[in-house]
């Protein structure tokens, strides 16, 4: 019997398991992300990364990438809006960082000639301006965590579908003061992407926008949860056949992209960043259109959708938006402080 598995290691090996082996996404998935909700989020982000591109100084050659899409919905709707922008959209070369063969073979099937290559890792892009979008994207790189006993930190282990707690084989830096019994939370994963993304924008320009749930500053608790047909699930027990995710630690991913020489915007919550950038008005003419055609279901949908991504009941405040990018580049649309 395999001894314990570090938490890190255990939520790689379940989270590969799991997209190499399914379509998660949508009604008959397991979960479903903003692009499914509403056209006009993978449009406004088009529109977005067309506005970065013209303040990056409209650069003849641009790479436009996004890490963890999914079925191509996100992109299919961005590549349409930057049509608004033609010169934009023939700067552009469409990139995708995707490790599961059967995703890779949705997004063939919805985008088609459009994607000039796909990459298992970020690292593997090639080199020149970018402008990187990753929606829920960070909270499936996997996490450490540690667990305060008696004033000290041990770290967290998995056996037989358990926690176990263990001395730390590696400490990264934990607060020196907490109370008996908290979790902290390390994602050396995703501050480790975050920081290489921000050093390629400082060193070859561009801009990496991030959108996921968690907290925009430091905190206990444990967030390790796991999601099947749209419910919980124990995220321990067989590793493979559940979404296994943790809250993003967006001031951490800031700091990271700081120490790597990058700019940072935000973190701010998703439901503001949209409304600046004028979803609601988008879904709303959406809906126009449905009810014109006489859709009134579509129509329903796409106000709805709208509200579930910006309420703060809904997604508007657990979510946030943070924008890694080069240090010269003015203030991205939507992250404007006034």
């Amino acid at each position: 019997m395999p001894g314990p598995e570090r938490l890190d290691r255990f939520m790689a090996r379940a989270v590969a398991a799991y997209y190499a082996g399914r379509d998660p996404f949508g009604r008959c998935g397991d979960f479903t992300t903003a692009p499914e909700i509403s056209q006009a989020f993978g449009e406004c982000l088009g529109l977005w990364a067309a506005v970065t591109w013209q303040l990056m100084g409209a650069p003849a050659r641009v790479i436009l990438a996004e890490l963890g899409p999914g079925r191509g919905t996100l992109m299919a709707d961005a590549l349409r809006a930057a049509e608004m922008v033609p010169a934009f959209r023939a700067a552009l070369q469409v990139h995708l960082v995707e490790t599961s063969p059967g995703l890779r073979a949705a997004q063939q099937q919805r985008l088609g000639l459009a994607v000039a290559g796909w990459h298992d890792d970020a690292a593997g892009l090639p080199d020149g301006p970018a402008i990187i979008l990753a929606n829920e994207f960070f909270d499936a790189l996997p996490i450490r965590q540690f667990l305060r006993r008696d004033g000290a930190w041990l770290e967290r282990h998995v056996a037989d579908g358990r926690f176990l707690d263990l001395p730390a084989e590696v400490p990264p830096p934990l607060p020196a003061e907490a109370p008996e019994g908290a979790v902290a939370e390390h994602a050396e994963a995703g501050m480790a992407v975050a920081a290489g993304l921000a050093a390629r924008c400082r060193d070859q320009g561009g801009a990496l926008l991030a959108l996921d749930y968690g907290p925009a500053a430091f905190g206990f608790g444990d967030s390790l949860q796991a999601m099947t047909r749209h419910g919980t699930a124990d995220p321990l027990a067989e590793p493979g056949t559940v979404d296994v995710t943790a809250h993003v630690p967006f001031a951490a991913l800031a700091d990271a992209g700081r120490a790597a020489g990058a700019a940072a915007h935000g973190p701010l919550p998703m439901g503001l960043f949209l409304q600046r950038l004028g979803l609601s008005a988008r879904a709303a003419i959406l809906a126009r259109g449905a009810m014109a055609a006489g859709r009134r279901d579509q129509a329903s949908l796409a106000l709805s959708g709208a509200e579930r991504l910006t309420a703060p009941e809904g997604m508007g405040r657990l979510f946030k938006a943070l924008c890694l990018c080069h240090p010269g580049l003015p203030t991205p649309p939507g992250f404007e402080t006034a």
